[in-house]
């Protein structure tokens, strides 16, 4: 694997550009062998780190370490506070109603254990609407496509793949909580299979003064690519 993109670095953390399809560190829900943790602590010559939060398997985007465990806590303690804003970049089937609003929705995860339902509440508002001449399952003759940002102000497991999935409106290339017939559809035209949820966006305080630090993690050739062949913009 290519080294990872070092978004910023200094004495206290880390942050690079999380690719797609690889763990954040070991866990016993996945036989995984290959994880971001000890990659990047080769890469900057055996360094000791702490994941200060996470991000899915699938998701790529801003991805934070400390450089020691007073750090991470710290770290932690302002997560906790809800002091820390993310910003994630979703391409969507359909057109959500409205087109901003917030998804208050409870969510379990009985995987780690949590079967009670617990707060999580999602915003979101659109960027960008498409709707194009393909026939993709039989019900109607053509598809529809936003492209979202979204700030999850909790921080669930999934909690905006369950959410999006739950509004109806499920992030393209979502194997566990998208639609079939899409992924389908997709992956006999040959398209990349990536998760369409990028971390876009971090701001958190930095451990020196509580300073908001801003984090921002460019799109990759597939997310690019597949938006453009949905026909989706971002930034114009």
């Amino acid at each position: 694997m290519s080294p990872f993109e070092l978004l910023y670095e200094d004495e206290y953390l880390v942050a690079i550009n999380k690719p797609p399809g690889i763990l954040v560190h070991r866990t016993r829900l996945s036989e995984d062998t290959i994880f971001v943790l000890q990659l990047l602590r080769d890469q900057l010559g055996g360094a000791h780190l702490f994941p200060a939060h996470r991000l899915d398997r699938a998701t790529s985007g801003v991805l934070v370490f400390a450089k020691n465990s007073d750090t991470a806590s710290w770290l932690g303690e302002q997560l906790m506070d809800f002091k820390w804003e993310k910003k994630y970049l979703a391409a969507v089937r359909g057109y959500p109603k409205p087109e901003q609003g917030t998804i208050d929705y409870p969510l379990a995860d009985p995987e780690t254990g949590k079967k009670s339902a617990q707060e999580a509440i999602t915003h979101y508002k659109t960027l960008d609407q498409v709707e194009q001449p393909w026939a993709i399952g039989l019900r109607y003759p053509t598809a529809r496509f936003s492209l979202l940002e979204v700030t999850p102000q909790t921080g669930r497991r999934q909690q905006i793949r369950k959410h999006l999935s739950h509004l109806r409106h499920p992030i393209i290339n979502d194997s566990r909580h998208g639609d079939v017939k899409f992924g389908r559809w997709f992956k006999e035209k040959g398209w990349p299979g990536r998760l369409m949820l990028h971390a876009l966006e971090l701001t958190i305080p930095h451990p020196e003064g509580g300073v908001p630090l801003l984090l921002q993690a460019p799109l990759d050739l597939e997310f690019k690519e597949i938006l453009d062949k949905l026909g989706l913009s971002f930034g114009k």
